[in-house]
């Protein structure tokens, strides 16, 4: 039972180290041309909500939130 426990929180782990970033993403999709631009928009316009709903919870506001806004976006997309 431990076993399989311990090889379900693996599994778990590496998975979500492995969505790190969109480009990342498009890379291990193989995505080109067309495709790879529509999946980054996507990505960057779903990134952008993401981090302006976590800036809310942070209650940021002005510099703080633009800042942390850009950063987390970044670094969200991969640049």
């Amino acid at each position: 039972m431990k076993t399989i426990l311990l090889a379900a929180a693996f599994a778990l782990a590496s998975g979500a180290a492995m969505a790190d970033s969109c480009k990342i993403e498009a890379g291990a999709k193989k995505l080109a041309g067309a495709a790879q631009t529509s999946f980054m928009t996507k990505c960057e316009k779903d990134a952008q909500s993401d981090c302006d709903a976590k800036a809310a919870d942070k209650k940021l506001a002005g510099a703080a939130k633009t800042s942390f806004t850009k950063k987390c976006v970044k670094d969200a997309v991969g640049s």
